[in-house]
């Protein structure tokens, strides 16, 4: 039970986030500095957790940190980058309903390196998500910012938060780090590799960009990101992925009911990104509790 609560609270949080981040973006689109700076403000919530909930006492293992670090490498380094570009070009809700797909990707990789089989429920979940993606695809109405190339760029990011998940609940079973530990290794090696990424894509300009007083908008995204992480690290480590992978992609469907209610205007959410994100979250419920 502690594990449900656990992702889906984590789950709110993202797709806060998410919302958040897309309203910082409409001020500050340098995609690049933001996805830095929403996650220095992560990085610092993760901390702090760090120190108020002391783990094992254990010297951490390099393998451990390895591992973890690796974990942080596919998401939120390299993958938070491409979601946030994501969030730029296609909105927060529509690259929410995207992300929300991770339980299909993550049972494709079990069918195709564990040898798990595929059966009829795995095949109408898969079914239910694709025509959510064509919903989107099939789309006549959307907003002015919007580039196909985004959902493209979700995709891409969806595949990094399978393959992280997969990684921390393999490992996180036998690892000796709480999971506050463990998630603030990940962090960190995500935020090297983001703000690598950036010092190259913004050159010069990155030192000052993040001196800017703008990049505070950044700031409640950072928080959102941070409680989420821990979240859902505690939450993998306290239940199964087939259970935790499900419930946090539902974040998906809150992105989506607060893009409604809070970028109206912008985000231009009618029936079909509604009924898109609805199929998803179903077709990953039906994914997960079958697996």
């Amino acid at each position: 039970m502690a594990a449900v609560l656990l992702a889906l609270v984590s789950a709110f949080l993202f797709g806060a986030m998410t919302v958040a981040l897309r309203v910082a973006l409409r001020a500050h689109p340098e995609a690049e500095t933001g996805a830095v700076a929403t996650t220095a403000v992560a990085l610092l919530v993760v901390a702090v957790g760090a120190v108020v909930e002391p783990g094992t006492g254990e010297l951490a293992r390099p393998r451990e940190l390895a591992v973890f670090a690796l974990a942080g490498l596919l998401a939120p380094g390299v993958s938070q980058m491409l979601f946030t570009l994501a969030i730029r070009d296609a909105g927060s809700s529509r690259a929410s309903v995207v992300v929300g797909t991770a339980p299909l990707f993550a049972a494709t990789l079990a069918i195709a390196l564990l040898g798990e089989p595929l059966e009829w429920p795995l095949a109408v979940g898969a079914v239910l998500v694709v025509v959510a993606g064509a919903l989107l695809v099939g789309e006549q109405v959307r907003p002015e910012h919007f580039r196909l190339v985004g959902l493209a760029y979700a995709v891409a990011a969806t595949v990094l938060f399978s393959s992280r998940d997969v990684l921390v609940r393999w490992y996180g079973e036998d690892a000796e780090l709480a999971s506050v530990e463990a998630a603030a290794a990940a962090l960190a090696a995500g935020w090297l590799v983001m703000l690598a990424w950036a010092a190259v894509r913004r050159r010069g300009r990155l030192r000052e960009e993040l001196l800017r007083p703008a990049l505070l908008r950044f700031a409640p995204a950072g928080v959102f990101f941070g409680f989420s992480y821990l979240l859902l690290f505690e939450a993998y480590y306290r239940g199964k992925v087939t259970v935790v992978s499900p419930l946090v992609a539902t974040e998906s469907l809150w992105a989506v009911l607060l893009s409604a209610a809070l970028l109206r205007r912008s985000e231009l959410v009618g029936a079909r990104v509604l009924l898109g994100a609805a199929l998803v979250v179903s077709g990953g419920v039906l994914i997960g509790a079958h697996r």
